[in-house]
């Protein structure tokens, strides 16, 4: 068996059990069922979370209820941890299998972003990946299938999005973990409020400050060695 129809099985196993699993738990996508979930489940707690994110975006499953649940059930460290690599995983897996499995029924279904999509990569490269992940013009989910139709090479990809995803992620698993500190009542409830606030404003000044850095970059120097 060549490693091509190897990856096509694998790919093809995989989002066959990620729409499974997200017509069957669609109903469990909200933090408070999330929360009671995982919470139930122990030690396997931070396994089933991460591999939920790698089901969530094959699935087209919302993501803010899983980043928010991170936070406020493994804390604004751990929490943050697991959710960039499980959403970085859940992303790549989307991208590879628009890449290598469902291409045409993709272009089918993203008619109305793919131009804008190609033409931004093949004229931006990793920068225009960068900014799509920092400023929100595309449905996430959606997203990370229209770029599997680029010619961005895979390792370009899985960087810039761990990279620029990141920010994003801290932010909001620890507006999940002060939302929970803030009902439990433990800690210092001013202090938590006081950088929850930070944290959101951080969250607001990110798409402003990507739009200025594009809008600054030479249209020369767009083209990344990464790409």
């Amino acid at each position: 068996m060549s490693k091509k129809l190897l990856l096509k099985l694998v790919l093809f196993g995989g989002i066959v059990a990620g729409l499974t699993t997200g017509i069957l738990y669609r109903d469990l996508f909200n933090t408070e069922q999330l929360e009671g979930f995982l919470a139930s489940l122990g030690v396997w707690g931070p396994i089933v979370y991460i591999a939920s994110w790698l089901v969530a975006p094959v699935a087209f499953l919302p993501g803010s209820p899983l980043t928010l649940t991170g936070g406020a059930l493994f804390g604004p460290v751990w929490g943050a941890v697991y959710t960039i690599f499980g959403a970085t995983g859940g992303a790549t897996l989307s991208f590879l299998v628009a890449r290598y499995l469902a291409g045409e029924w993709v272009e089918s279904h993203t008619t109305g972003i793919m131009g804008k999509v190609k033409s931004g990569v093949e004229h931006e490269g990793w920068r225009f990946v960068a900014f799509t992940r920092l400023v929100p013009l595309f449905p996430f989910n959606l997203l990370n299938y229209a770029l599997g139709l680029t010619n961005i090479s895979l390792k370009a990809y899985v960087v810039t999005s761990f990279l620029t995803m990141l920010p994003g992620t801290i932010g909001y698993t620890y507006i999940g973990y002060a939302g929970r500190e803030l009902l439990v009542g433990d800690g210092n409830q001013v202090q938590t409020i006081l950088i929850a606030i930070g944290v959101v404003a951080g969250l607001v000044l990110i798409p402003m400050m990507a739009r200025r850095w594009r809008s600054e970059t030479p249209k020369q120097n767009l083209k990344a060695k990464l790409s």
